[in-house]
């Protein structure tokens, strides 16, 4: 049941002047994503600004996604919750949609213990048909995915992939180690999208691939197809941008970015809001200095 191998693209929610979603912009986007290189579109995740949308949003959103992408790449969508009859629900109504996939992220605030994670996902894979992706981002959350309990959840059929963005190479080498063929691991954070290779996984879910899909998926492409040094060079290459891109709380200046190249991705829904003027002017550099704008 695997997914992808290669970019994933953890892409935006463009929002329209009213603050609803803006469909038509993001069946661009999708078009710009594919037309690049890119191998998978994650909607409604982290980026996609998933926590501010109603369920009815997300689910809409999900389904222009489905349409738009037409069966040319998979189409994960975000789900998830820290109630988990809420995030079951989700699931179902993400499957409806026909989306490929599901990336569920891990309860947050209430969090809960490695044995309330594996009764979480399991009760998560229960509720729906189609793969799903672990997504470990305790810098969000506060919960980390531990490598035990991702092998024990290599048990369940339909759970294919974790999205791994602790910053932790060393557990994701633990996990690689545990769990062999039977996870497969992405990379959650972009400069770490060569080292995560190296230990087995098989692409990232990216932000960097907003603005650079054909870079992150050439990346990728070359690193699993041995040519390490062509990987390399797009890799820090890159370094420059992909700290521009982060130098406020994602998806904020990701956002910013799109609307430079002039792929309308609107503003925000609070209580995110706009770059500082400083921080605008360094992305900007590093937006001109990569040759985006």
């Amino acid at each position: 049941m695997a997914l992808f191998t290669g970019s994933g693209v953890a892409i935006v929610t463009p929002f329209k002047e009213d603050g609803s979603v803006n469909f038509s912009a993001l069946e661009r986007m999708i078009d710009f994503q594919i037309a690049n290189g890119t191998d998978a579109i994650i909607i409604c995740g982290t980026t996609g600004e998933a926590s501010t949308l109603s369920d009815d949003e997300q689910i809409d959103t999900i389904s222009c996604a489905v349409k738009a992408a037409a069966g040319r790449v998979p189409v994960i969508a975000g789900a998830g919750s820290n109630d988990t009859k809420h995030g079951c629900e989700l699931c179902r109504r993400s499957e409806k949609t026909g989306a490929d996939g599901l990336l569920i992220v891990t309860p947050y605030y209430n969090k809960t213990t490695q044995k309330g994670l594996i009764e979480y996902y399991k009760a998560m894979a229960g509720s729906v048909n189609i793969p799903i992706i672990m997504y470990s981002v305790a810098g969000r959350t506060g919960l980390n995915i531990a490598p035990s309990t991702v092998k024990a959840l290599t048990e369940v059929d339909n759970i294919v992939a974790i999205k791994e963005a602790s910053g932790n190479l060393s557990q994701v080498a633990e996990i690689a180690a545990l769990c062999g063929d039977d996870i497969d691991i992405y990379s959650g954070n972009d400069d770490q999208i060569l080292p995560l290779l190296s230990l087995g996984g098989k692409g990232v879910i990216s932000v960097l691939a907003n603005v650079a899909p054909k870079d992150t998926h050439d990346m990728v492409t070359k690193f699993l197809e041995g040519d390490v040094k062509g990987a390399i060079k797009l890799q820090l290459g890159a370094i420059d941008l992909i700290k521009g891109l982060f130098c406020e709380v994602n998806p904020i200046p990701v956002k910013a970015a799109l609307n430079m190249m002039g792929m309308e991705a609107g503003g925000y829904r609070a209580p995110l809001t706009t770059m500082t003027d400083e921080n605008y002017k360094k992305l900007e550099k590093a937006m001109k200095d990569y040759g985006l704008v």
